[in-house]
C-alpha cells in the first residue's frame, strides 16, 4: 500500500513539471524556409550611422562664448566599435590636456545612450535621436552622477558631412546654467607618415 501511495505522489508531482516543459516556456526558431522581416528601429539606425565614424579623426576646436585658452587647439578623436558591435567608444585628446575623456555609446532597449566619463569627475548620461534627414544625431541630457562642482557635459550633436568629415558640438553646463559650446570640425586622420594639412 505504501508503495502505491509513493508511486502516486511521484506521478502527481511530475505532472506540473511535464506540463510546464510543454507549455511553450521555450521559444522555438522559425523554420529555415519561413520568411521573416527584420525592421531596424530609428534608434538602431542612429547607432549604426555613428558606428560608421570608427577610426581616427583630427580637427581644430572653437568655443562659444570664446575661450582663448581653448580656441584653435588641435583635437584628436578615436572612435572604436567594441563589445562585439554593441558599444562605440569615443576617446578625445586635446593638445595641452593631460588626459583623455572617454565617452561610451550604446543601445539600451530602444534608447540610444551616451555616457561621458568626464575629467571633471562626473558621468552625465544623454539620450540620442537621429534627425529625420539622417544628417545628425543629437543627445539630450538625462542625468548625471559624481562631482558637479565645476559643471558637466549637457548636450552633444554629431553632424555627418561626408565619409571623411564630421562635426561634433559638445555643450558644457557650468554652475549657474552657464553654457559653453565646443565645436570640433573633424576630418579623418591621414595615414601614418603623411601630413594631414590641419
Amino acid at each position: 500500500m505504501k508503495i502505491k501511495q509513493f508511486a502516486l505522489s511521484i506521478v502527481v508531482m511530475s505532472v506540473p513539471t511535464v506540463a510546464l516543459a510543454q507549455s511553450g516556456g521555450h521559444e522555438h526558431a522559425a523554420p529555415a524556409d519561413a520568411k521573416t522581416t527584420v525592421v531596424t528601429s530609428e534608434t538602431q539606425k542612429a547607432f549604426d550611422e555613428l558606428k560608421t565614424l570608427a577610426g581616427s579623426w583630427e580637427g581644430r576646436l572653437t568655443t562659444n562664448p570664446p575661450a582663448p585658452e581653448a580656441d584653435g587647439k588641435l583635437a584628436q578623436v578615436n572612435l572604436r566599435v567594441t563589445s562585439m558591435g554593441h558599444a562605440l567608444m569615443h576617446d578625445m585628446k586635446i593638445d595641452g590636456r593631460p588626459d583623455n575623456p572617454i565617452t561610451m555609446l550604446v543601445v539600451d532597449a530602444d534608447r540610444l545612450l551616451l555616457t561621458h566619463y568626464c575629467d571633471a569627475d562626473n558621468r552625465p548620461r544623454m539620450m540620442g535621436k537621429r534627425s529625420a534627414d539622417g544628417k545628425t544625431v543629437e543627445f539630450d541630457f538625462v542625468d548625471v552622477s559624481g562631482n558637479l562642482k565645476y559643471g558637466h557635459m549637457h548636450h552633444v550633436v554629431f553632424t555627418f558631412v561626408d565619409a571623411n568629415h564630421h562635426i561634433e558640438e559638445w555643450t558644457w553646463m557650468a554652475p549657474g546654467d552657464k553654457a559653453t559650446r565646443a565645436r570640433f570640425e573633424l576630418q579623418r586622420a591621414a595615414s601614418a607618415g603623411a601630413s594631414s594639412g590641419i
